[in-house]
């Protein structure tokens, strides 16, 4: 549970700004929508291998 303590006289939209920037680094919503389709393990650590590939290709081509 996220708990935000909201100061004497600060605006609501902060604190709700606050609150959104708290809930997206603890990564639930992502977490819940990897739950709700099941990814083999082979397609997932495709997928990881394709994106370190990728990042990697982009280093490269920045160092040229």
């Amino acid at each position: 549970m996220l708990i935000i303590p909201v100061k004497d006289g600060e605006n609501i939209d902060r604190a709700l700004k606050r609150f959104k920037r708290k809930f997206d680094r603890t990564g639930t919503m992502r977490q819940l929508r990897a739950r709700q389709a099941f990814s083999k393990p082979s397609v997932v650590r495709r997928a990881q291998i394709q994106k370190a590939q990728y990042i990697q290709n982009l280093r490269d081509q920045e160092e040229i």
